[in-house]
This record gives structure tokens, sequence and C-alpha cells, in this order.
């Protein structure tokens, strides 16, 4: 009996976005910190429950795949304006669930804090969870797309995964610091798929 074919957004999830996902993990946790108010380096602007986490502010492009040159610097949106507008979709989806991570981590940053943990332990625990996110989306890559991003994380950080803790704090200059890189996601890819990732307070956090 003859297996029907892969369903097309199925394989797509599993070609394309895992390689964005994972190169954007990279590039997040290394780019420049923002500046922060010094009176508040801990509370991200207050917002409500509906209007903080992953939300959607414009539909996805419809143009068609763009194979000219780039007028981006940051490369996963080159790699988004190759996609087709499908295939947006999915990756739109499936950025969607990484702001999900990145609010879990802020919940868990705030309720470390009010526990008493230290700023070095509660950025250890955010870049551990930010790094198993990592290596739960490489679960999805062919075996060459793995090793070509762990080769490259390798050379650079001499770590698969990316950047450790104590590297970004070499970088940062403080805890507090390398907790923000952990929880950080780059506008340009957000813009790009129509998104922001809007900090939450913890009060917002525990509301929810």
């Amino acid at each position: 009996m003859s297996l029907s074919p892969p369903h097309p957004l199925r394989s797509l999830a599993r070609r394309i976005v895992p390689v964005v996902l994972a190169a954007h993990a990279v590039l997040g946790a290394a780019q420049p910190a923002p500046a922060q108010p010094a009176s508040a380096p801990h509370a991200p602007a207050a917002c409500t429950p509906a209007g903080c986490g992953s939300v959607v502010v414009a539909p996805v492009s419809q143009a068609p795949p763009d194979h000219g040159p780039c007028t981006s610097p940051e490369p996963v949106v080159c790699m988004i304006r190759k996609e087709t507008p499908q295939e947006r979709k999915v990756t739109r989806d499936q950025r969607v669930r990484y702001h999900r991570l990145l609010k879990d981590m802020e919940r868990k940053a705030c309720a470390m804090r009010a526990r008493g943990s230290s700023e070095e332990n509660i950025a250890r625990t955010l870049v551990k969870m930010r790094n198993d996110a990592k290596d739960i989306v490489r679960a999805g890559m062919t075996p060459e797309q793995v090793a070509e991003l762990e080769a490259r994380n390798q050379k650079k950080y001499g770590n698969p995964l990316g950047p450790t803790a104590d590297q970004l704090h070499v970088k940062y200059g403080s805890w507090e610091k390398v907790s923000e890189s952990a929880t950080r996601s780059s506008e340009a890819v957000d813009r790009e798929l129509g998104l922001e990732f809007r900090h939450c307070s913890c009060d917002v956090l525990r509301a929810g």
C-alpha cells in the first residue's frame, strides 16, 4: 500500500521553522541589552494581561518570496523574506510559541526574586531554560542542520548550544543584564512577522 505524502505545512514546520528559531535563540542572547531606567532595573513597563507577552500587531505579509539582495542586517529577517506567505504563517505560529517561553522565563524570574534568590542564580536559571528550549527546537531539524548550527556555536562559544551564563556575564558585566539578555526577543524578527513581544511586570504575571 502506498503512503500518502506528508502535509506541506508539517513539512515546512520541521524543515524551515526550527532553523529560524534556533538561529535567533543564539542571536537574541548575544545582542546588546537595551537601556533600562536606573530606578527600576528589574521592572518592565506595566501592562495589562491582554497587552503583554506575544501581541499580534499586523497581518502576515502576503508578498511573494524575495530572493534578491536583503536590506536587513538581521539574517533571520532575510530568511523570512525568502519564504512564501504560507511558510511565514507557520513561522509566525512558532514564533508565538517562542514568546510564550520568554514569558514563562519572566514569570520564573519574578518567582525567584520573590523567594530572595540571588541575581546570579536567577540568570543561570534563565540561560539554562533558554538553552534547553534550543535543544527542543533542534529536535525537529535534520541531522545536517543540527551539525551546521552546533559547529558554528562550538567555534564561537565553545558550546554547541550557544553562549553560557559565564560568557554572557563577561560580555554584559552584571547578572541582571544576563537575565535581560536571556528574555530578549529581536524586534526586527518580530516586526517582520507582524508581532511584538511586550515584557510583563511581575504584578501582571502573578495575576495571570
